[in-house]
């Protein structure tokens, strides 16, 4: 038996982008451990990746392409070879791309996040096709929106000066969930005497460990921190010099958050007078003290109609105190921005056709856009439908409108997938891919700030091939010749990073394939003396660019779709808000089909409150219907205070086959978008919920 060890990294939508030893005994992986030499991963792993030879080994893994045989959704295959297949999809492609090309439509997301298997040789393909673009906004668009207006991209404190905070508060988030290596930091700084604080409605594992968790409404987060600016300011907790020398718009920015006094506000939040006022001086005196104040702002908090104005509120706290002075200080929403991408050269927008500037369809209205039929404003009817990285029948909003999309008949629709998901059973053909184990791979992270290398480490199983080969050999079938089409994954890795820049200046693939990763060039404190990536270089309280998209300039707040506060009529029939926060053991709809996962997780459940529940005659472990006028799911009741009065929460995401009434979370959520970023509105949701008769 011959063992070695291969350099690999995790390619899951999570901001720890985990370094990897994959040990291989006679070609087979065998285990799958924590690079212990790398800063961030420091040798461990979560539940779900130390267990990724379960998800590479499963027994229902897809090994060979498929076709349909049965009724779209029924999930009835047949194996085919891979010439049929490709012959199959070239030519139903061709003809309809003869009528209009923008009727084909690529549908993905961070199945996985190597820039290799979803940023080039897809993008290339379509990009030739002439095909529809896809708007990627399901996750993180609305917050990275008012991030960048704010203070220009997508830059923040670097998770390896954490641990050197004295007041970190996590807003929106739950790191033991989904972000563990970072709050492996948090804990050692809570251990050398920080702070803790979790701003969440819902008293997740991560605030019942903080010193302190205000359990705000749903949808409330850019008021409180409108009241926050005004305690800072009321008080003189700021640092005049940072804000003279380094900010825009302060005079203005003060005017409007005179009437977000403490009292406003927490009726508004629902929560105390002494919670905004005390949360407010604990941030303003940590930082007037010289001491680093950290905020963890996170996706939760921005998934409502206002997400994008409450991380643009919140991200003009640590100019207001000065907290960027510190390494340890200021914000972290992404990291994404600070690794300089070549993505003319991954993706070859050249290669559009001249003159044609192809029609937008956003990810996030896939359902409503699936049944809509050809208009001059909105286009052709989309006829094609290539799905790789992601689950859009589990995942997107609305999900019973998302279902009947995929079920048309004159819908031709390919899925790449490792295993048959919810969407695969409505695929005319179903082709295998690779999981990370066998393919060639490169990545950036949003969680830290280190180039990474991916190394296959076993030979593809069955017949499956890596994303860039499937479209590298759909594009042959189509005759397309250019030689981008021929490129090797390797030709194309080195390309990844603009060498150019000075953060990536050490950049080199093959040296980066042998290391496992390298950290970029930075610096330790981005924002300590300006140098905002703004117009003006500043941090922007004011921002023109905002006022010329039709926005307002100035921090402000905006109240949910789906409040009882907003909507009153609506309430009335559905009081409850709703909020669907990963489960731990699942990644959005990722690693629900590994058993031992989804034994640990148990089964669809409802987190509410016990006053709600006993108005509702529900007793723990009965079973309810969730339900409004979009759609019904059912779930298993579980009662507690962790769900403030009034919320109910819906951890996910299952897929729908793996539930009793093959239903998810989804099918209540809404289709409407935030304010900016056009991202989606998951957590802005009133329901009512019934118990079922056992």
């Amino acid at each position: 038996m011959t063992s070695t060890i291969v350099r690999a990294v995790c390619p899951h939508d999570c901001p720890d982008t985990c370094a990897l030893h994959v040990t291989v005994t006679d070609g087979v992986a065998t285990e799958v451990r924590g690079d212990p030499d790398h800063p961030t991963t420091a040798g461990v792993l979560c539940t779900k990746v130390s267990r990724y030879t379960e998800r590479t080994y499963h027994k229902d893994r897809l090994l060979f392409p498929q076709k349909r045989v049965g009724k779209k959704g029924e999930g009835k295959f047949e194996r085919i070879s891979w010439d049929e297949a490709l012959d199959t999809i070239s030519t139903r492609l061709r003809a309809i791309a003869d009528q209009d090309p923008e009727a084909i439509l690529p549908y993905s997301y961070a199945g996985t996040m190597g820039l290799l298997q979803s940023d080039s040789m897809p993008h290339r393909f379509f990009h030739k096709l002439g095909a529809s673009f896809l708007d990627r906004t399901i996750c993180a668009s609305a917050g990275g929106a008012g991030y960048k207006y704010t203070i220009g991209a997508r830059i923040g404190t670097d998770t390896e000066q954490v641990q050197n905070a004295r007041l970190i508060i996590i807003w929106g988030g739950n790191p033991i969930a989904s972000n563990l290596h970072l709050w492996m930091r948090v804990q050692e700084a809570k251990r050398n005497g920080a702070r803790l604080i979790a701003i969440d409605p819902y008293r997740s594992l991560t605030a019942e460990k903080c010193h302190q968790h205000i359990a705000l409404l749903p949808g409330t987060d850019a008021a409180l921190a409108l009241g926050i600016m005004h305690v800072l300011i009321a008080e003189d907790l700021l640092d005049h010099d940072y804000i003279a020398e380094y900010t825009l718009g302060f005079e203005q920015l003060k005017q409007r958050v005179q009437e977000w006094t403490p009292a406003k506000v927490a009726v508004t939040c629902g929560i105390s007078v002494e919670e905004l006022v005390g949360l407010a001086r604990d941030y303003g005196a940590t930082a007037k003290r010289g001491e680093p104040a950290l905020i963890r702002a996170n996706y939760g908090l921005q998934r409502v109609r206002g997400g994008g104005m409450a991380v643009r509120n919140i991200t003009c706290l640590p100019a207001l105190v000065g907290a960027w002075r510190h390494a340890a200080g200021g914000v972290q929403l992404s990291l994404s921005d600070s690794f300089p991408k070549n993505f003319p050269a991954l993706q070859r927008p050249d290669l559009i056709p001249p003159g044609k500037t192809p029609r937008t369809i956003n990810m996030s209205t896939i359902g409503d856009d699936l049944l809509r039929e050809s208009s001059p404003a909105f286009g052709p009817k989309i006829a094609a439908l290539i799905v790789y990285n992601s689950n859009p029948v589990a995942v997107a909003p609305e999900s019973g409108v998302v279902a009947r999309g995929f079920a048309r008949e004159d819908l031709f629709t390919v899925v790449l997938e490792h295993f048959q998901t919810d969407t695969a059973d409505y695929a005319d053909i179903l082709l295998p891919a690779t999981t990370q184990l066998e393919h060639t791979d490169i990545h950036s992270t949003y969680g830290h700030l280190y180039m990474m290398a991916n190394n296959p480490a076993i030979a593809p199983l069955g017949e499956s091939k890596p994303n860039t080969e499937i479209f590298r050999l759909i594009a042959q079938r189509m005759g397309y010749t250019d030689p981008c089409f021929f490129e090797t994954d390797d030709e194309i890795a080195a390309q990844a990073f603009k060498q150019s820049d000075e953060r990536a200046i050490h950049f080199d693939w093959s040296s980066l394939k042998k290391t496992g990763w390298a950290k970029l060039k930075v610096p330790d404190a981005p924002f300590a003396h300006g140098g905002f990536p703004t117009p003006s270089g500043k941090c922007e309280f004011y921002s023109a660019a905002m006022q010329k998209d039709g926005l307002d300039p100035l921090p402000t707040y905006i109240p949910p779709y789906e409040s009882a506060a907003s909507n009153p009529a609506l309430a009335k029939d559905y009081p409850l808000a709703m909020i669907s926060p990963p489960a731990r053991n699942f990644l959005n709809s990722s690693f629900v089909n590994v058993q031992s996962l989804r034994d640990t997780e148990g089964e669809p459940h409802l987190d509410m409150h016990p006053a709600d529940a006993a108005e509702r005659g529900i007793a723990q472990g009965d079973a309810v219907r969730i339900f409004n006028a979009r759609g019904s799911f059912v779930a298993m009741a579980r009662v507690t205070d962790k769900a403030r009065a009034g919320l109910v929460v819906g951890l996910s995401i299952w897929w729908k086959k793996f539930a009793s009434d093959n239903k998810n979370v989804n099918e209540v959520t809404s289709q409407r978008l935030t304010d900016m970023g056009r991202a989606p509105t998951f957590y802005d949701v009133l329901v009512q919920v019934e118990k079922l008769a056992q």
